[in-house]
């Protein structure tokens, strides 16, 4: 049984879903998202809340993911979501340009990523941190598709991965990363 797809998601006021055989319609004051509902599983209307439920039990594992991406699209519409990246190192630069972003990661040329539809990006510059003498920069990326979002955030990631040793490059914010000890192996 899956416990996931068995929780009813809460409409919040504003929020409007229509319901067809292979995708929902989920509108929200930030935007209309769809959502794909995979065979096997139906959604329908209960005391304002929209649950799921399945055909069978060989469908178990779709039923919680079909709720979750149900989820999600509620989430968006309403809330958004955002992915912080911190860009680490001396010289690394990041300018948000209208719908692109144009960087300077240590190549001998600009790196310019056009930013897909719904997706915004916003760029401050923090101060430099003391035990690490280097510039950080923190890029926010801001959406209501939260997988759209979360493939951007891995394509930005990817074009200036973070160097084991002293941790620069563009970094989740979220995330802890592990640095290696040099050649004396202190």
């Amino acid at each position: 049984m899956s416990r996931v797809g068995k929780k009813p998601i809460t409409l919040p006021t504003g929020v409007t879903v229509t319901i067809n055989d292979k995708e929902l319609e989920v509108k929200g004051p930030k935007g209309v998202l769809k959502t794909p509902v995979p065979e096997g599983v139906n959604f329908k209307m209960e005391d304002g809340a929209l649950v799921a439920e399945r055909d069978n039990e060989d469908t178990t594992a779709l039923h919680g993911l079909a709720r979750a991406l149900a989820n999600n699209a509620v989430v968006g519409v309403t809330e958004g979501f955002k992915k912080d990246l911190d860009l680490v190192g001396v010289g690394y630069k990041a300018d948000v340009q209208g719908k692109k972003i144009v960087f300077a990661l240590g190549y001998s040329h600009p790196v310019e990523y056009p930013l897909p539809e719904g997706i915004d990006a916003k760029a401050e510059r923090l101060a430099a941190k003391a035990s690490v003498n280097q510039y950080q920069l923190t890029l926010t990326l801001s959406g209501i598709d939260k997988q759209k979002l979360g493939q951007v955030a891995a394509e930005l990631n990817r074009l200036r991965k973070p160097d084991a040793y002293k941790g620069k490059g563009l970094r989740y914010a979220d995330r802890t990363y592990k640095l290696k000890p040099g050649k004396t192996g202190k």
